[in-house]
């Protein structure tokens, strides 16, 4: 029964050169989770920013055409 037990090896399966870095406490060099949160607010923001962009100059060209 493998469903009653956690296997806690998440590279089980991976070849090696996509396996992260193993240091003394964990993988090295992965994001925090602190960033990874800024990064998607930068994303959402960055989407926002570019569909206004996108509608106000379509606004423009509706006007500058009628």
């Amino acid at each position: 029964m493998e469903g009653l037990n956690s296997n806690l090896n998440l590279n089980e399966g991976l070849v090696p050169r996509v396996m992260p870095g193993i240091g003394e406490w964990g993988p090295e060099e992965v994001p925090s989770t602190k960033k990874k949160r800024r990064g998607r607010w930068w994303a959402v923001l960055a989407f926002v920013l570019i569909g206004a962009g996108l509608s106000a100059y379509g606004y423009w060209m509706w006007t500058l055409l009628s």
